[in-house]
């Protein structure tokens, strides 16, 4: 069995998909949530699913001695970042070498790095003209969405679509994708 830990800052929709998709799996078990917001709505959703949560402000996330501790605890073999948005610190990295993921909500290499991120993406998908979007799944590295790309998802878009449209695009891919790509990883 492997113990994953889903890391997410928002409403947590990813998140419930996930813990859904592989609630009773039979080698892949959701073990934790991580948040760096308290009031996170992600950690109210796991919590209705039965995953224990916890709460890493800036300081415990950048602290090996919160964070190392806290995932051996839960005994986790595989992160997640479903909505994360501070960048993971290298101590962690280093701990789960090619064991972290994350989401992109674009076709990376285009529309990443700091700052892009949710609507800023969307909005910027929309001003370029762009006649297709999409979703990333790539390793986390310590550069912002650097890491090798590991699946991607796309989806057309129409001159007419506003930036709720193209939001609501890609995330339909990713709710269909996603917990796939993991499953397809740890399998």
């Amino acid at each position: 069995m492997i113990n994953i830990a889903i890391f997410v800052s928002g409403s947590g929709t990813n998140c419930e998909n996930l813990i859904k998709y592989f609630t009773d799996h039979e080698r892949i078990h959701p073990a934790l949530v991580v948040s760096n917001k308290p009031d996170a709505y992600a950690l109210v959703r796991a919590e209705r699913l039965g995953v224990p949560t916890a709460v890493t402000p800036k300081a415990d996330l950048h602290n090996p001695d919160v964070m190392l501790p806290l995932l051996r605890q839960h005994d986790i073999g595989f992160i997640v970042l479903a909505g994360w948005l501070p960048l993971i610190p290298d101590f962690l990295i280093e701990a789960y070498p090619h064991k972290i993921v994350n989401i992109h909500p674009a076709l990376l290499p285009k529309y990443g790095g700091k700052g892009m991120w949710g609507h800023h993406v969307h909005e910027a998908v929309k001003a370029a003209g762009e006649t297709e979007t999409g979703m990333t799944v790539h390793w986390v590295t310590p550069v912002c969405d650097a890491g090798g790309i590991i699946a991607q998802f796309r989806v057309a878009l129409s001159p007419d679509d506003t930036v709720e449209d193209i939001a609501e695009k890609e995330h339909q891919l990713e709710m269909e994708h996603f917990p796939k790509v993991i499953e397809e990883i740890l399998s």
